[in-house]
């Protein structure tokens, strides 16, 4: 009886815990709701826009699925500032450009969270902007290679002359990761069956270092991000691109003087003085009558649909892993595979912007969403653009696009295929002394259980299964791209490549922006005024308390690993971040045993 009352009481003491957090993410979902319903902010009838890039969070979609995380209501973490999507950021820039409120652009980059084919977006915008006539003015107080790069698009450049004040400019770099011999320790033997001398994806289960091949397609791979990134910088500030590489390598940046001294940085100031440089940019007495209006309020107010167009261009944001099944995260292949053929039916639509920013991820639903894809061209003309990634299965849905444009720091290709197969049976054995027996109908009934490793006979077959697919793919591209098989297969083996560099080599159609692929659509599909459009966004954003319904496992993506957390905002830019990446995107659990996914992604800070 005793123990009953026991299981009550602790049944009753759940539902009660559980309901306290469910009041505490209602609290916090009504709340946000409060802030989002009101109505447009107002900005002022004259000013400087203000482009403190540390406010917002430039990604691919802004307002999308991935923008809220329901755990940081009680957990804290996720992404900080208002999300901004790059298509409203480049035609908030556009319209200032044409405003004749906006007297300049007041540009404070350091902080920036926008990727590198983000940042080389956003870049452009900034350049055309000055075209119009009108000025843009960076402060940074602390530059890295990142919100440098960003800065240097400004006329002026001015640096903070206080103590602590430090350039942070060091190259771009990456890390690899390699966990065999922890896993060793473990006892886990992870078996990686793939084709393609560079696809190295899962080497670091099996590798306490790179391979010759690995380690060759990531120096050229940073080599090409380098060279586009310090050329634009050079270009902008009467230096030579091997300039710029000799001050950063041999550490002449170190205090603000040198930023200064070596032409980075126009002036150094105080806070004050800045205060009253601005002041004086704007025409006004003093920096207090400065109106400065906020990008993100410039952004809601500025930048709207044209709903009253009857005529679409429908952009559909391929962003994230590609994963099996209708999850409203990341790319799943059934819902995306849906939602093409939906967007293929809707008469409205008269061409199609695919953009893709995946690294990859499950065969299968790769080739659901490239047929549909197909089936979309014949009816409509279908533009891809490349945001970071569209490499692996990221290049395998989109390769057969009408055109591709690729950012120059994009990284594509990967074209290659594998298989990983955990082996935990001396993790059982050796570490917890667990025996484990199986009993089946046949002798490979367990062949993907994980608790022993495979046999020759099995690997053969594994082996088998990822040379047709590698065929497969290969041929996929050579047809997508009117290319010789023979030809594909020598710039494939899974290796990766810039876009800059994949465009020499026929992955790429032309170097272009998001913007620059929504206009050629709008040519294509025969009225190049943009004016006349609905620019229309898909898949639509999934709602807070969605996401609130599928935490507590009421939605088809229930996992509150989908969303960035808690825990990855607390080790995020520490080596604990790769390795918590590693095995989150990989799900030993799921059905899937083939994959064509990129082994990393490339943050430049």
């Amino acid at each position: 009886m005793k123990e009953f009352v026991k299981m009550v009481l602790a049944v009753i003491c759940g539902l009660f815990l559980m309901s306290i957090i469910g009041f505490v993410l209602m609290i916090g979902f009504i709340g946000s709701l409060a802030s989002a319903s009101g109505s447009k902010p107002v900005i002022a009838r004259e000013g400087v826009l203000d482009m403190d890039l540390s406010k917002v969070m430039i990604s691919e979609q802004g307002n999308s699925s991935l923008s809220f995380d329901p755990t940081s209501l009680i957990l804290g973490g996720g992404p900080t500032g208002t999300p901004i999507g790059i298509w409203d950021a480049v035609q908030a820039i556009n319209k200032a450009a044409e405003d004749k409120s906006v007297k300049y652009i007041y540009l404070r980059a350091d902080g920036t969270g926008a990727s590198m084919a983000l940042s080389e977006e956003l870049r452009k915008a900034l350049v055309n902007f000055r075209k119009s006539g009108k000025a843009i003015v960076a402060f940074t107080e602390g530059p890295s290679v990142g919100s440098y790069y960003l800065a240097s698009a400004a006329d002026k450049i001015y640096m903070s002359s206080v103590a602590g004040s430090t350039p942070m400019m060091t190259g771009v770099g990456t890390r690899l990761m390699f966990l065999k011999d922890i896993l060793d320790k473990f006892g886990v033997n992870v078996q990686l069956i793939r084709h393609g001398k560079y696809k190295s994806a899962g080497e670091m289960y099996i590798k306490n270092a790179p391979s010759p091949e690995n380690l060759e397609q990531n120096q050229e791979m940073i080599n090409s991000i380098w060279e586009s990134m310090s050329t634009k910088i050079a270009d902008s500030r009467d230096f030579t691109a091997q300039r710029l590489s000799e001050m950063i390598d041999n550490l002449e940046l170190i205090f603000p003087e040198d930023v200064l001294k070596l032409g980075l940085a126009d002036e150094l100031f105080s806070r004050e003085e800045l205060q009253k440089k601005l002041a004086d940019l704007a025409g006004v007495d003093s920096y207090k009558d400065i109106k400065m209006i906020p990008f993100a309020d410039y952004v809601s107010a500025k930048v709207v649909p044209n709903i009253k167009a009857k005529k679409k261009i429908a952009v559909i944001y391929a962003e994230g892993n590609i994963v099996e099944g209708s999850a409203k995260s990341n790319i799943a292949g059934d819902r995306f595979a849906s939602l093409i053929s939906d967007i293929r039916k809707d008469e409205n639509v008269k061409a199609v912007v695919f953009r893709v920013s995946s690294p990859g991820g499950s065969v299968t639903a790769s080739d659901k969403i490239k047929k549909e894809i197909d089936l979309l061209r014949a009816e409509k003309p279908v533009i891809a653009s490349y945001g970071d990634y569209a490499a692996s299965g990221g290049y395998w849905v989109s390769n057969s696009c009408d055109k591709i444009f690729s950012d120059e720091t994009t990284l594509t290709g990967s074209i290659g295929v594998f298989s990983m197969i955990p082996d935990l049976s001396g993790t059982l054995k050796d570490v917890v002394h667990i025996n484990s027996v199986t009993v089946g109908s046949s002798p490979h009934s367990d062949m993907f259980g994980g608790m022993r490793p495979l046999t020759e006979e099995e690997t053969a077959s594994m082996q088998a299964s990822i040379e047709k697919i590698y065929e497969t793919f290969v041929n996929t591209v050579a047809e997508g791209r009117d290319l010789r098989p023979s030809y594909v297969d020598s710039l494939a083996q899974g290796r990766v490549w810039t876009g800059a560099d994949g465009l020499k080599i026929g992955l790429v159609d032309e170097i272009g922006t998001l913007e620059d692929a929504i206009h050629y659509a709008a040519v294509t599909a025969g009225d190049a005024d943009l004016s006349a459009w609905n620019i229309e966004a898909y898949p639509k954003p999934v709602s807070q308390m969605e996401s609130i319904m599928e935490m507590f496992g009421m939605g088809e993506d229930a996992s509150i690993f989908s969303k960035k957390n808690a825990v990855e905002s607390a080790i995020e830019g520490t080596p604990l971040e790769g390795i918590w990446k590693s095995f989150k995107d990989w799900d030993f659990a799921t059905s899937e045993k083939f994959y064509a996914r990129m082994p990393y992604e490339i943050v430049i800070k």
